[in-house]
């Protein structure tokens, strides 16, 4: 018999059981779900960012609770559910969460809106190849490849209907046992876990840039923590 549920919440790129090729083995130990949020679809055209809409499947994925791991924008649904539902979450863990909503005001995260803001406010007025070439450019310092294919352009639209994750309504952390994972790459990242450390949270710098549930010690590090809080009750962070 498998032990607790386990939720895993994709970011903007790769969704559902893609999203996470190294945890694929958990579902010998535990009931995985790998989910796809509000708008990714494989065939359905894509749709804006909806964090409420979001929350709402988790929360109707964890059922009678489990434990939470997600990564990117899928942090900012994963926390707004354990601020609400917090008897359903066992434990949290969120690689390199996209949170900026909690830090907008502090250095790394203000100068991050401040290189990709300004495209957010043009994204209605650009071709989804500009949008995924400047997004790129400020975000990754770096090329995308072309979009030579229809999953390419449906991944390019996608991305452009993203919201800003500064915007999200999330402005306190839940009271749960919360890992999060870093690469330890780029600034605005470190300070959200900072951030999160600082009101409780368990911070590990494990590399693998903005994927750190793909290295090694990442991964080892996801079951760990989601072991250390099997088959117990919700436990408040001290």
């Amino acid at each position: 018999m498998k032990s607790d549920r386990v939720v895993f919440v994709h970011g903007a790129g790769s969704f559902g059981a893609a999203a996470w090729s190294r945890q694929h083995g958990m579902a010998l130990e535990f009931d995985c779900l790998f989910l796809r949020r509000h708008g990714f679809d494989p065939v359905a055209a894509p749709l804006p960012t909806d964090f409420y809409a979001d929350q709402h499947i988790l929360e109707e994925a964890l059922g009678q609770g489990g434990h939470l791991v997600a990564a990117s924008q899928g942090a900012v649904a994963a926390m707004m559910l354990a601020v609400e539902r917090p008897e359903l979450v066992r434990s949290l863990v969120l690689a390199e969460p996209a949170c900026l909503s909690l830090t907008k005001e502090l250095p790394a995260t203000a100068a991050h809106r401040a290189r990709v803001e300004p495209l957010f406010e043009r994204a209605a007025d650009v071709t989804d190849a500009e949008f995924t070439r400047e997004f790129a450019r400020a975000v990754f310092a770096s090329e995308p490849p072309p979009l030579n294919t229809a999953v390419d352009h449906h991944r390019a639209l996608r991305l452009r209907l993203q919201a800003p994750p500064w915007t999200a309504p999330l402005t306190i952390v839940p009271g749960v046992p919360t890992l999060v994972l870093t690469g330890g790459w780029e600034p605005v990242y470190e300070e959200v876990a900072e951030y999160l450390a600082e009101t409780g949270a368990v911070h590990r710098i494990v590399g693998g840039g903005h994927r750190p549930q793909d290295t090694e010690e990442g991964d080892a590090l996801i079951r760990q923590f989601i072991r250390k809080h099997t088959g117990v009750g919700t436990a408040r962070v001290n």
